[in-house]
């Protein structure tokens, strides 16, 4: 999947409007029997989802509408994404702020009850193993959720420390959540739409905030946030009630609401300047150079104590080699790889990411730079298939975020 979801879209989009339907089965139906699949996978079908192998599972990439018009109702209305393929794990015990703060840069000890940060996987080099929500239940419970395609080397990861932190009489266990199912309600009409299926008043539940809580008949675990830029939830379900939750929530959207799949989520999450794992981040990458300086905490910066502590906490005082930066171009949509070029044709960096943005109607990417070359302004050229493009870099998000925080 290098290159983007919403590159991978477009070519399904392509070849179904030319009719080649067998090259596309051919492409990317191949394994279909070997995929894992979702317990929304049959609604999925039945609401005309063209589904595509992603990280392991049979995921849509889309369903009736184009990737362009989903990308934008999701702005305008708001969209419900399947993303069950994600993994979902608690850490309880007295000891499993202490031992996840070993592997991970957040202040996990200084987050209230209730409240969750955006963290990092470090390996020993400081390099990233892979980027995860994780909010503190209670002092003693820690959930967290991380990507579908990272799962069985985080997972590895994990219970390896866990071993040996154990070993020397840690208290800490874990449960992996594969009993409940995950979907992500994104825009404007998110929580309108979602407070008709609770009891509960969601105008106090800000972004970054969790809470158990019923939804629609079944406790769920809800989470003010996603990758869309947008105001919004994940909320974890248990499976046998995932299917009658969503239908429920597109029911009360009057069909404003609309299921979208994995291309526009891509182009949703590049709008907003968000870090897809694997493409704009990798073990090589240091959350330092990828510009998530933000994510670690003012205590971790000062006592470290995590994987790669001494080579993030020298970048923070050296400054990184390298930056990620947004670029808006001219020409064909920059892709992963493309390389970039100084005004005197010298290679300064490579983009991780990019496409054509459906809300700004230009092109838009991102990419790492050589620091020094990474202010916005910037004039730099981007080569794709041998020719220079223009480009400029600029800042992020390409889009602004809407957040629901307090005023």
């Amino acid at each position: 999947m290098r290159g983007g979801l919403w590159q991978l879209g477009q070519s399904i989009t392509r070849r179904l409007g030319h009719g080649d339907k067998k090259a596309v089965a051919r492409r990317f139906f191949a394994s279909e029997a070997e995929l894992k699949k979702t317990v929304l996978y049959d609604f999925h079908i039945a609401n005309s989802g063209k589904m595509v192998p992603f990280a392991g599972w049979s995921m849509p990439i889309q369903y009736k509408d184009s990737i362009m018009d989903s990308t934008i109702n999701c702005r305008e209305n708001g969209s419900l994404f399947d993303v069950s393929h994600m993994c979902g794990l608690s850490l309880k015990g007295k000891d499993s702020v202490p031992f996840l703060e070993k592997l991970v840069i957040a202040d996990v000890a200084g987050l209230a009850p209730g409240t969750g940060s955006l963290t990092v996987f470090t390996n020993e080099k400081g390099g990233a193993i892979d980027d995860s929500v994780i909010t503190k239940v209670k002092d003693d419970h820690i959930y967290l959720v991380v990507n579908a395609g990272c799962r069985d080397k985080d997972l590895a990861h994990i219970e390896e420390h866990m071993k040996a932190f154990k070993a020397k009489g840690g208290d800490v266990s874990w449960h992996i959540h594969d009993e409940r199912s995950l979907l992500a309600l994104q825009g404007p009409l998110a929580a309108p739409v979602l407070q008709h299926l609770t009891k509960e008043d969601l105008s106090k539940l800000y972004f970054g905030m969790f809470t158990v809580i019923d939804i629609n008949g079944s406790q769920c675990f809800l989470t003010r946030t996603g990758y869309t830029g947008e105001d919004g939830f994940e909320i974890s379900v248990p499976s046998e009630n995932a299917v009658d939750l969503a239908k429920a929530i597109l029911e009360k959207s009057e069909g404003k609401i609309r299921l979208t799949g994995l291309g526009a989520r891509d182009s949703l999450r590049l709008e907003a300047g968000l870090c897809l794992y694997g493409n704009d981040m990798e073990q090589h990458i240091t959350p330092v150079e990828a510009g998530l300086t933000w994510a670690i905490g003012k205590r971790r910066r000062a006592e470290g104590g995590f994987l790669g502590a001494q080579f993030i906490l020298k970048q923070l005082e050296e400054g990184p080699k390298i930056r990620r930066v947004g670029f808006f171009s001219t020409g064909p949509p920059p892709r992963s790889h493309s390389e970039i070029q100084d005004e005197g044709g010298n290679n300064i960096g490579e983009i991780t990411s990019g496409g054509f943005s459906p809300c700004l109607k230009k092109n838009i990417a991102m990419g790492y730079v050589k620091s020094g070359l990474h202010k916005a302004g910037t004039k730099v050229k981007i080569i794709i298939r041998g020719k220079a493009n223009e480009g400029v870099v600029t800042k992020m998000p390409f889009v602004p975020t809407k957040y629901y925080k307090p005023s």
